[in-house]
């Protein structure tokens, strides 16, 4: 685990050194990567289960942590090709804050990464249906030339005759990763059900394990320190927590405050506190200088 703290908060042991960095002038932010994820949810026995990953620990970026199906915007999804149902994109981009090409990017970038990373497709041969089983030799074809890019989503659309189904999601937050991180996203969070018949797998590369679980006990995993998580999935936990099924938490979605999160990096005192607007128990200290000693290799960071 990449933190010392009582909770699974993903802390690398870089980032002490690359905020003292950023404080003082040394380090210019990397331009963030538009990206979405999606959180699947289904109501079960015990209550409403969200769809979860564990990032391979080999990973660069979060490797441990759990995280919901997602990725970047692919430059091929705002081809204006593609087939569409639901809210316009016009109305996507007012409620996403960006352009309507961008919009489009975003909504498709959400529905393809689902699909390649949870094998679910949130599209349908009509405005008003959804496609079945997903998991046949042809489907998982086409799933493989998606993730290598040997395929875009609108010719994949095409060539099966289907439309995006935007109102099958709805946009829930905006987290934009902190100025000082080397790997930068700024990334749309939706909430979405498991269609009919369709049934997730873990079809990703980048996870090891996939799990049902409720957002409170994930939520309870993370506060015990079980489970590995970054400031977002936890403050998205939280919040799928109080509803008390996927159509409540899809009808909530419209009016959830997409102004986008950035934690701020900011000297007082003597150290650097680092801090998520809005979401005051992801705030770290970090003293202001801490040259590393021999049994502190990380130079003062949590290990």
């Amino acid at each position: 685990m990449a933190n010392g703290q009582a909770n699974g908060q993903w802390y690398p042991p870089e980032w002490p050194d690359r905020i003292r960095a950023l404080a003082d002038g040394t380090l210019s932010p990397v331009v963030p990567r538009r990206a979405a994820t999606v959180m699947l949810l289904k109501d079960t026995g015990t209550g409403t289960a969200v769809h979860m990953l564990r990032r391979r620990a080999s990973m660069a970026f979060a490797g441990g942590a759990y995280a919901y199906p997602g990725g970047g915007v692919d430059p091929r999804d705002d081809d204006r090709a593609i087939g569409w149902a639901g809210p316009t994109r016009a109305w996507w981009a007012d409620r996403l804050g960006v352009d309507e090409a961008g919009a489009q990017a975003i909504v498709c970038a959400a529905v393809r990464e689902t699909y390649e990373e949870a094998g679910v497709l949130l599209a349908g041969p009509a405005a008003d249906s959804v496609v079945g089983d997903t998991t046949g030799a042809d489907w998982e074809a086409d799933r493989a030339a998606l993730v290598a890019r040997d395929l875009s989503f609108a010719e994949f659309l095409d060539r099966r005759g289907l439309v995006l189904r935007s109102d099958l999601l709805g946009a829930w937050a905006r987290w934009i990763t902190p100025e000082f991180e080397s790997r930068r996203y700024d990334t749309w969070f939706f909430v979405a059900a498991l269609p009919e018949g369709q049934r997730t797998r873990n079809a990703s590369t980048e996870a090891d394990r996939t799990v049902w679980i409720t957002p409170a006990d994930a939520a309870a995993g993370y506060d015990k320190g079980e489970l590995l998580m970054m400031p977002p999935t936890v403050a998205t936990l939280r919040a799928l927590a109080e509803c008390g099924s996927a159509a409540e938490a899809l009808a909530s979605a419209p009016g959830r405050d997409m102004t986008p999160v950035l934690a701020r990096a900011r000297l007082v005192e003597g150290e650097v506190v680092l801090s998520w607007p809005g979401h005051e128990e992801f705030t770290k200290h970090v003293p202001a200088a801490a040259p590393a000693t021999p049994s502190d290799p990380t130079g003062g960071a949590p290990a």
